[in-house]
């Protein structure tokens, strides 16, 4: 049998080309539209999209949402801003800089009359999240707003900044059945500790943040784990941690800061007769910290976090990863280095207290 080939690209029909391409994820479909003249007009469709940010993000399938990407400039636009890192470098730092900032606000910021107020605020935020276990959607919410932050109260922009995604109704579950390992025992699992690898192996998160008023989206999360720690408080619990490195010029004196987002499990049943293993989501939560660890107030959290959604983006993951640890390897070495450096001051001080009694007591003598 003669197979008769194709003398050009213009012969085949569109619809089958469309057909093609709405089978790729976002890498593949933005690569075929350099193809050729076809596949970048077709690829211009935001049905395709849609399509490839339902897959990644299924939060986006939701009306409100979708309703909300195409006032910020389509699906398209919205996939070339959130699937690709956020990434900034770590500059140089000694163990005196100076990180320090007024912790209470000057009366203008108080009440709102700096510019600075008047372009940003708590509710033009949403926040878009979706957490995979092994390729399997587990969650996915959406928080309009920041919850707590009505209007300019000062508290607000004065306490720690925190967003608190789950809520005390939401029951996340992770099972046999979604493919975790059963455990026989905590005990068990305290000695080789394959629950926790599984989990740190198979869980990913995106969250992203968008600005309804300048339009812009981005993901704050690493995708993978970047740490955690195991039975921590209690023997049942583990912890999970992603981040993303946040430019902070002109904001604070650090430059840089840490935007930390913690998932927490609890084991609710280990492996028995009729009983899986199940887990249950506990916390999902999000907080932003200086080199110094002081978490960042509500104010300087806000701004920042319209910064970083103007900042570089790679889709090398493996660099945002690295901008990660290189960040906690430096803000570990200034601690490392500042207590070295307050435990002499100390062996000083009670040299200098030693002295000082000696002398006194040849004095009274």
């Amino acid at each position: 049998m003669s197979i008769s080939s194709v003398e050009s690209m213009a012969s085949l029909s569109s619809d089958l080309f469309y057909d093609i391409l709405r089978r790729l994820d976002g890498a593949t479909l933005a690569s075929a539209a350099c193809a050729c003249a076809t596949f970048c007009s077709i690829s211009k469709e935001e049905r395709l999209w849609e399509n490839v940010c339902s897959s990644m993000w299924p939060s986006t399938d939701r009306d409100d949402v979708k309703s909300l990407i195409m006032s910020i400039g389509g699906f398209k636009k919205f996939y070339a801003d959130c699937f690709p890192l956020i990434v900034n470098e770590v500059p140089e730092f000694r163990w005196n800089d100076d990180f320090e900032y007024p912790e209470e606000l000057t009366e203008a910021e108080y009440y709102g009359d700096v510019d600075e107020l008047e372009n940003i605020s708590p509710l033009d935020f949403v926040s878009i999240m979706d957490i995979r276990y092994k390729d399997k959607t587990i969650c996915s919410k959406v928080l309009w707003g920041i919850p707590n932050a009505d209007g300019f109260n000062g508290w607000f922009y004065n306490c720690p900044f925190r967003i608190d995604l789950l809520a005390y109704s939401d029951k996340v579950t992770l099972t046999v059945s979604d493919g975790l390992p059963p455990i026989m025992s905590i005990e068990k699992e305290r000695k080789d500790g394959k629950l926790w690898q599984e989990l740190q192996d198979g869980i990913r998160l995106s969250w992203i943040i968008v600005n309804r008023k300048i339009k812009k989206a981005a993901n704050l999360s690493s995708w993978s784990p970047l740490g955690g720690q195991r039975h921590w408080p209690t023997d049942k619990d583990f912890v999970v941690r992603f981040a993303s490195i946040l430019p902070a010029k002109d904001i604070l004196p650090c430059q840089i800061v840490e935007c930390i987002l913690i998932m927490k499990f609890r084991v609710i049943h280990t492996q028995g007769e009729g009983i899986q293993t199940i887990i249950k989501l506990t916390e999902l939560s999000m907080q932003l910290e200086d080199m110094n660890g002081s978490h960042v107030n509500g104010l300087k959290s806000l701004l920042i976090l319209k910064a970083a959604l103007s900042c570089r983006r790679s889709m090398n993951h493996n660099e945002a990863l690295e901008s990660c640890n290189l960040y906690l390897k430096v803000q570990t070495e200034l601690k490392e280095k500042k207590m070295r450096y307050e435990n002499r001051l100390d062996r000083l001080w009670i040299l200098g207290g030693i002295a000082t009694c000696i002398s006194f007591c040849f004095y009274c003598l």
